[in-house]
């Protein structure tokens, strides 16, 4: 290998050797704190694991091969294909096993090789990001470990790697499966506490609701305790029972993986918002619904002020960050059934079922106001943005979603005209209605 087939840039030189640029140090201080002392904790609970664990032939082939598994998971993954952004996954159902049948050490040492796997595998993530997951599921799974077999000391004894009937009796009887289900519902529960922890540290904005804590999280949080603690019966029964367990865990991750990636096609990877074409898709229903049952409906344009100028000055990256900013924002001000998008660049759509003129104008300023309040820390200044606003209404400026998105655009363009940070209809009459002057003070801001 010669360095002119995989040159070393000089900044990847400085980036290597300084610390301060890594990935990890352009997180918040409380993010770093909160991932290098998970890591220390899980180094010194391995380090005593090795002082104080005496390794046994039994417990080591247990390990491989239950890792082995987890391992052609993480193939199978590789093959369909990952989705950005946060993956769900059927890992902890190779985590639960560990945690019950082996010794607290083996959950500190497991994750390891898997996340290697993945890292080299299926996708090059953020380093700090993936040591931080296998982090994650290690401490879980010591805890876990550590409660189970404090709840049934000595039971848990692994004589060889084919079958025990010391082993495979704590799991099937009453109590057994009484701390089993107590244990996997412990490690399931640390492991999403610890990942929401570090999401609320990071983007504190961030709603629970739409990161972690939701009902489908929580039905395949239930899924994979469920069929873990099935793995784990088959495992301590006998290791060649796995070979029968196996085809069902890899369609199950097939099929979760595949809807993962149905709806990150219709999703924009930096805001997490419908893309266009989705947007388009679901306005046009909502659209047809609207004209079917005569229900009033709106449509605005939202338009970063200056986009270019934060790009040019703070970074493409700090841009990135002002985008998901403007996008919470504006998720966090609509209704649960109002229709958000990016249609591209510093742009944004809204569709808003059931609001008329003076609604719309409303929502429109709510959302200006709260916008231009948004401030975004950077190293030590902030960056805030505006936007200009473009509402259109249905069946005053337009009849379908062609004529409402253009009447809109007009919108914002006059929007643009005035100073910029407002909010404007459309001056010209369309379909043969007039409409009022956005200059009056009930359909247009002042401020600017």
């Amino acid at each position: 290998m010669t360095l002119t087939r995989h040159p070393i840039t000089e900044r990847n030189r400085r980036v290597l050797f300084r610390p301060r640029e890594w990935a990890l140090f352009t997180q918040p201080r409380a993010v770093v704190g909160f991932v290098v002392a998970l890591v220390a904790v899980d180094v010194l609970l391995a380090a005593v694991g090795v002082c104080t664990t005496a390794p046994r032939a039994g417990e080591l082939l247990t390990a491989a091969v239950i890792v082995a598994s987890g391992a052609v998971c993480v193939e199978a993954m590789r093959r369909l294909g990952m989705p950005q952004g946060m993956v769900r996954d059927l890992l902890g159902v190779w985590w639960i096993p560990v945690v019950l049948l082996l010794p607290p050490l083996y959950s500190l040492l497991t994750p390891i090789p898997l996340y290697v796997l993945m890292q080299y595998r299926i996708q090059r993530a953020v380093m700090f990001r993936r040591v931080f997951s296998a982090a994650v599921v290690a401490l879980s799974g010591f805890s876990a470990s550590t409660v189970f077999h404090a709840l049934r000391p000595g039971q848990v004894v692994l004589l060889d790697g084919v079958a025990g009937s010391a082993r495979s009796s704590v799991l099937l009887n009453g109590p057994g499966i009484g701390a089993a289900v107590l244990c996997a519902v412990l490690f399931t529960v640390c492991n999403t506490v610890l990942i929401a922890g570090a999401i609320r540290l990071s983007v504190p904005e961030e709603p629970r609701r739409t990161t972690v804590w939701n009902s489908e999280s929580l039905l395949l949080d239930t899924v994979e305790v469920c069929v873990g603690l099935i793995v784990a019966v088959l495992c301590a029964l006998s290791l060649f029972l796995l070979l029968v367990v196996l085809p069902p865990v890899l369609l199950l991750q097939r099929s979760l993986l595949f809807q993962q990636l149905q709806t990150a096609a219709r999703t924009d990877p930096k805001t997490g918002l419908l893309n266009a074409v989705a947007w388009e898709r679901v306005a046009k229903t909502e659209l047809a619904r609207a004209l079917r049952t005569g229900c009033p409906l709106a449509v605005l344009i939202v338009d970063i002020d200056h986009f270019k100028k934060v790009n040019d000055t703070h970074g493409h990256l700090i841009g990135d960050q002002v985008l998901l900013g403007v996008a919470t924002t504006l998720s966090h001000q609509l209704r649960q059934y109002d229709v958000i998008g990016r249609f591209g660049g510093e742009e944004f759509v809204v569709l808003l079922p059931g609001a008329d003129m003076a609604e719309a104008c409303r929502a429109a300023e709510r959302l200006r106001t709260r916008v231009g309040r948004m401030a975004l820390p950077v190293n030590d200044t902030t960056v805030t943005v505006t936007v200009s606003i473009g509402v259109a209404l249905l069946r005053v400026h337009g009849r379908d979603l062609l004529e409402l998105m253009a009447a809109a655009d007009l919108a914002l363009y006059r929007a643009k005209d005035s100073g910029r940070d407002r909010v404007c209809l459309p001056v010209a009459k369309s379909v043969g209605v007039s409409v009022r002057s956005a200059d009056e003070p009930s359909a247009e801001s002042r401020d600017s």
